[in-house]
Order: C-alpha cells, then structure tokens, then sequence
C-alpha cells in the first residue's frame, strides 16, 4: 500500500468507529480482515496512524476547526508526526486510493491555526465533559496532565524475583536496550521501536520462561505499596489477568497464600498459565462457579484484602487512547457505585488489624479520593494509612511526594511519575 492509501484506510476507520461506537482494536481487525492485500507492515502502520489520531483528537480538531474523521487525520499529521503543509499536501494527493486532496481551507488552517487560547481540554486531549473532574484533580495543571496521558507510553516489564533479578534480566534482554525504570526496583523499560511498535516479547526466552511479565511501573508501584509479606494470606479481590497476584508471590518468595478472584471468570483465566510460566505456587485461584460463595472460607482470614478497583480506565490513556473518547458520564456513575459495593464487600474478609488496600488506574477525584472519603464516613473504625508510612514500607520513600493533596493515598500519573496514571490508598482497621 502507498502512504496515501494508509491515510485513506485509517480515515475510513475513523469514520467507522464514530458511525458504528465500536472499539478502535475491534474494527482494525475487521479492516484486515475485509483487505487480505494489506500486509503486516500495512496494517501496522494503518494501526499507528488511528491510535496516533485517537490521541490528538481534541487539538487536532481544534486546529484544523473540522469535527470529523479527516480533520483528525491532518490535524494529527502535523502536531503529532510534525509534517509541514506540504508533506501533509504530499500525502493527500487524490490518487486512487489516497484521500482526496488538500482543499484551500485546509491549508489555510495549515499554514495558520494554531492551539494558542485553546481550552485546557483541547491542549490535555481530553472530553470537555471530564473538564471539571481534570481540574478538580489537577488545577491549572489539568492540560499538562492530559497532554502527557496522550503520549505514547514505553513498555515496562516487572523482573519476577522468582526466577531471577533485574541483572540477570537486563543481560538476557540487553538486544532490546532496557533500563532500569526509575522507581520500582524490580521493572525495566524497553524503548519503542523505531516505527513506534512494541517489541515483540513473546518470542523472548526472558519471557516464555517467567523472568520478565509486561507490567507497568505504576501498576509494579502499587504492588509494592501493598505491604503484603511473606507469610500472609492475600486476598486479589478484583484479580483480572492476574498481574498483581504474579507480583504478589514474587513479594511473599512463593510463603504464605494468595486468593485470585474476579466476578468475571473469563477475564480471570489468562492467570493460570502465567502462574505455571513464573513458578509462583501459593496463589489459589478462585473462579466464580454460579451462585456459589467461593470466597465464604476466607471470612476474617486476610492479612490484606487488595481491591483493584473497577474504573474508567482514564489512568491508562497512554495504552488505550480510544477509551477516552467511549467513556461516558453514565459509565463514570456506575463505575463509583460498583467501587463502593466492592470496597464494603472487601470488609467480610479481613482479620483484626488487617489492611484494605484500593487501588484504581484511574486519576479522577470522584473514583479515587472521593470514595476513600466516603467509605471512611460509612465505616468509622477504618483510618487512612499515611502516604508517608506507605511509601516507607514499600522501600521507596520519595514516593511520599506524590501524596494526594485531596486526601488520602498517593498518586502517580505519566506527568509526575512517568508511570500510567495510579491511584493507591490502604485502610486499616487496628
């Protein structure tokens, strides 16, 4: 395909998804699937060029004043990919295949727009809706914060002490040019290909043995901040793929027990294989099986009850930018009644003096702070852990910088961190 016909299909993309409100992933792979001549190199390129837009949609729009598929085509070509007029003129030349050519308004906004006196929402990338929740959460900071979740994110893998140690790590991946991320002890970062892919691990002996599971550093964070040690019972309320539970045992050196749960079955499978590849043995997995109560033994048994909480995802824009545009008011609305629900349930299952710890990849007040708030109001017995003590325990006390100025726990996004956006508090009971 010619770099005209790439631009094409990934407008027509665009246009599908905003007709159809499908998922970005979803309607690529029915792309390929309808244009077998397109060869990988192709699709990954297309792939590239929607998620590129996806991520500039807002200011690209703005600049080119349009609020449609092709405006956010052209618009990403020059603030994103930094092409000038006539490069971005090269590849809208209205061959067969190609998109139409440039018309004169088009390269009149080229030439002349600008994001100067744009609203923070535009130069952050963000749904105007979430304007107020960005501010609240960040202030003046708002647009920096959602400039830096639309930038493309690295890939961070977290060394499984298990198996081995980051130097160990570090030489079997050394091809890939890692190093070592700058906060988790245990997590390397692997720089980007140069076409923006990637690198394929799959096909690494570090990782088909267990050494390394792609992770990244903030989610390594908010294991860490956990607390869980060796000997304890550890209850992953809301375990999904299994991420946390795999760092879990690596903390805890394969003593004490950990439970997998997750209310959806199939989101929980991928762990066992994962678990088989890094030696961990002490997690029990607990899969729903109808009505039955599978969690009833584990009542006043945990040492820790880890809730990674339900949410809408705003923390992992980086890696996911078309959910911020699928997000919706109503979603934020059930997602804070399902934390809630998830964060009183936790309590059936903790020991005297044990700790909740809530975690969400999400930076908003009303998923973070808010409901902390609100559970301590519901359950008086319960006190914060201070950021401080938390980013001690954890061995990483420069963390107790990034202590919430809203109220409990600690934050962590790709702006102040460098990590996807985290937020993590611990409630205990003594």
């Amino acid at each position: 395909m010619t770099p005209a016909a790439r631009i094409a299909a990934a407008i027509e993309i665009l246009e599908a998804m905003e007709a159809r409100h499908r998922p970005a992933p979803d309607l690529l792979k029915e792309w390929g699937t309808g244009h077998r001549f397109a060869g990988s190199k192709d699709r990954n390129a297309i792939s590239s060029l929607v998620y590129d837009a996806l991520r500039r949609r807002a200011s690209a729009r703005w600049l080119m004043g349009v609020e449609d598929a092709r405006a956010t085509v052209i618009g990403m070509l020059r603030l994103e990919r930094g092409l000038e007029a006539e490069a971005i003129g090269d590849l809208f030349d209205g061959s067969t295949h190609g998109p139409a050519p440039l018309t004169d308004a088009e390269r009149e906004r080229l030439a002349s727009a600008s994001l100067e006196g744009a609203p923070a929402h535009v130069q952050g990338d963000y749904p105007e809706w979430l304007g107020p929740s960005f501010e609240a959460a960040f202030g003046e900071a708002a647009a920096e914060q959602g400039a830096a979740l639309a930038r493309r994110a690295p890939v961070d893998v977290r060394v499984n002490l298990i198996r081995g140690d980051r130097e160990k790590a570090l030489r079997q991946l050394s091809h890939l040019n890692p190093e070592a991320t700058p906060i988790s002890t245990w997590g390397l970062r692997l720089p980007l290909t140069p076409d923006g892919r990637s690198p394929a691990l799959a096909a690494e002996p570090a990782y088909a043995k267990g050494l390394v599971e792609v992770q990244d550093e903030g989610s390594q964070i908010a294991s860490l901040l956990s607390g869980v040690e060796p000997g304890q019972q550890v209850l992953d309320l809301c375990a999904g793929g299994g991420g946390k539970s795999l760092a879990f045992a690596a903390m805890m050196d394969n003593r004490g027990q950990i439970y997998a749960a997750d209310s959806d079955g199939r989101r929980l499978m991928p762990i066992i294989p994962r678990l088989e590849r890094a030696n961990a043995r002490n997690v029990q997995v607990r899969a729903p099986k109808g009505q039955q109560d599978v969690l009833a033994d584990l009542a006043g048994r945990c040492d820790v009850v880890f809730v990674d909480a339900p949410c809408t995802g705003t923390g992992a824009w980086r890696r996911n930018p078309d959910a911020k545009w699928r997000v919706r008011p109503g979603a934020l609305e059930q997602r804070m009644k399902a934390q809630d629900e998830v964060l009183d349930s936790a309590i059936r299952y903790l020991k005297p003096g044990g700790a909740i710890v809530y975690v969400t990849c999400s930076v908003l007040r009303e998923e973070n702070e808010e409901r902390v708030s609100a559970f301590l109001e519901r359950h008086a017995r319960f006190v914060p852990r201070d950021a401080a003590h938390m980013a001690r325990k954890a061995g990483l006390p420069e963390l107790a910088e990034q202590a919430s100025r809203h109220g409990a726990g600690i934050r962590l996004s790709p702006a102040s961190t460098g990590t996807d956006g985290f937020y993590i508090a611990v409630l205990v009971a003594p």
